[in-house]
């Protein structure tokens, strides 16, 4: 099948926070229909879903009870079937969120399957991605079950193969309805080590990432289910190596056609722990992507991204959302677009929307945000102190709701939101994406160059100036092509030797002139030859 996805953007919907088409605060499948033809403007081949099936949401979606329903607050299945044609009749394709690492505990399987989940009769010392322990004792049963996220969210057991039937069956159902592909969240736990053991820390990841069994079980997904229909799939899959990701994207593994790695979102961190906070050094993240970039070159795919609904917004974690907003969001779009994989842009990225600072935590939904308040309020650290992680990291960043209009709530509903708007909706809104001079319109160009430009997707990486811990470039060759990508990361002027060729995009008005170039704050070109 041809590989279709390599010269693909990705647009992913966070549908909560999209579009509320009813006016009860909350982003629906109604929503996005409305938005359709905003997002064929700008170019995007696939549009991936964030769940909406039904779910009580203790996770915002990601605890599903009923894989075969859509969530009453984002409408009906025939909303989803009139969203799911509207986005064919326009030549792009819809992918959907599969999460079977969990379910809900209000799932039909928890209650009439138990042996679908995992039990012991006793709990290791594993902690949650959400805070507190991983195992919560059910009374009913005398044991406990695993969960590595909520306690609302417990782990599916793949070893036992009916669970794995129910699951393909369930994949199937999605695809002959039409659908043209799997975003699988956190796909690398699905296998458990069987004995489990207390862990250093009670980080018990080496326990359940990549485990033993895990590409024996996508082999058999992919010869049951994904081989047989036209598709794309992606694994979310924290803890991977490129050499892993090698096993589970190269084509003849017949897996997965690529994967979402964490590496370069973990550069700002001072420690294993996401909220210790730490300034970005560009080396790092030069030094990553090129490991990456090179890793899965000849084998294998990579996924590119700076966003999507777990991250916090880019131009204001690398860029600069104050002086120089609209400069660096273009500039962080070009690092990213002109590098050898597949694109993903996560809604308002392509306005340079930016973090939020909400002052109270009763602001604030998401449960792992609020969970950690809790946890080290209790210890006694300071409101402002926690406050300043959860504006620099928190998930409810990425949520807040699209901001299409200067209108109340920027146009998102005409009610309350679910989650409050970012007061700067009145000046970073969709209404600014006719302008040429707009991010938007930028990103429709990145867009373009990748599904004309053969070099995008074929071209060899390679770093330039490895030691600058302001400028991110490298070259993309192939054949006798040359694309040379200069990215100004501060807000000082920058020296850099002028390249053969000539500007094929920048986001400053072109320099005509001879000898070295200064690049401007945040500045981006890329040449050409």
């Amino acid at each position: 099948m041809a590989e279709w996805w390599k010269k693909s953007t990705v647009y992913q919907i966070y549908p909560r926070s999209f579009m509320d088409s009813d006016g009860d605060g909350i982003g629906d499948i109604r929503g996005i229909i409305q938005k359709l033809d905003y997002l064929h403007e700008l170019g995007v081949d696939i549009l991936w879903l964030s769940p909406v099936y039904d779910s009580p949401n203790d996770d915002n979606g990601y605890d599903i009870r009923d894989y075969y329903q859509i969530m009453k607050e984002f409408g009906t299945m025939a909303d989803f079937d009139e969203l799911l044609e509207g986005v064919h009749a326009r030549g792009m394709k819809l992918v959907m969120d599969l999460v079977v690492n969990h379910t809900s505990d209000e799932h039909e399987w928890f209650k009439n399957h138990p042996d679908f989940y995992i039990w012991r009769d006793e709990p290791t010392n594993w902690r949650s991605f959400f805070s507190g322990s991983t195992w919560e004792f059910e009374k009913e049963r005398g044991q406990y079950y695993l969960h590595l996220f909520s306690k609302k969210q417990p782990d599916l057991n793949w070893d036992n193969p009916e669970l794995r039937e129910a699951v393909y069956e369930m994949m199937r159902w999605w695809l002959d309805k039409g659908v043209d592909g799997f975003r699988m969240d956190v796909i690398n736990m699905i296998s458990k080590v069987p004995v489990m053991h207390d862990a250093p820390g009670g980080d018990g990841s080496h326990q359940f990432m990549n485990g033993p069994n895990v590409h024996t079980y996508l082999r058999e997904m992919n010869q049951q289910v994904l081989s047989q229909y036209d598709i794309v799939t992606v694994g979310e899959m924290p803890g991977t190596t490129p050499k892993e990701a090698r096993e589970y994207t190269a084509a003849e593994n017949r897996e997965l056609n690529m994967i979402f790695t964490f590496e370069h979102m973990g550069l700002d961190q001072a420690s294993g722990e996401k909220w210790d906070l730490k300034p970005l050094e560009l080396t790092d993240l030069k030094e990553n992507l090129e490991k990456w970039q090179h890793g899965l070159h000849d084998e294998g795919w990579n996924s590119l991204y700076w966003n999507n609904h777990d991250q916090p917004r880019i131009v204001s974690r690398f860029g600069n959302d104050t002086d120089y907003r609209v400069e660096s969001a273009k500039m962080l779009a070009t690092c990213l677009h002109f590098m050898q994989g597949t694109p993903y842009i996560y809604q308002g990225e392509e306005l340079g929307m930016t973090n939020v600072r909400f002052d109270s935590i009763a602001d604030y939904k998401d449960i792992e945000t609020v969970n950690m308040y809790a946890e080290k309020s209790e210890v006694g650290i300071p409101h402002a102190v926690i406050m300043e992680k959860i504006h620099v990291k928190s998930r409810d960043n990425a949520r807040t709701p699209m901001q299409w209009s200067a209108e109340p709530n920027g146009g998102f509903t005409t009610g309350t939101p679910w989650l409050k708007v970012n007061p700067n909706y009145t000046e970073i809104n969709a209404l600014q994406h006719k302008d040429p001079e707009s991010i938007y319109q930028y990103y429709k160009k990145l867009i373009g160059f990748r599904k004309d430009m053969d070099i995008i997707t074929h071209g060899n990486f390679e770093l330039q100036y490895r030691e600058d811990d302001e400028l991110f470039a490298y070259t993309r060759s192939w054949n006798d092509e040359l694309l040379t990508v200069y990215c100004n990361f501060s807000d000082q002027p920058k020296a850099a030797a002028r390249p053969e060729g000539h500007v094929l995009i920048g986001n400053y008005s072109a320099d005509a002139g001879e000898g070295d170039i200064l690049l401007r704050p945040y500045e981006a070109v890329v040449y050409y030859k």
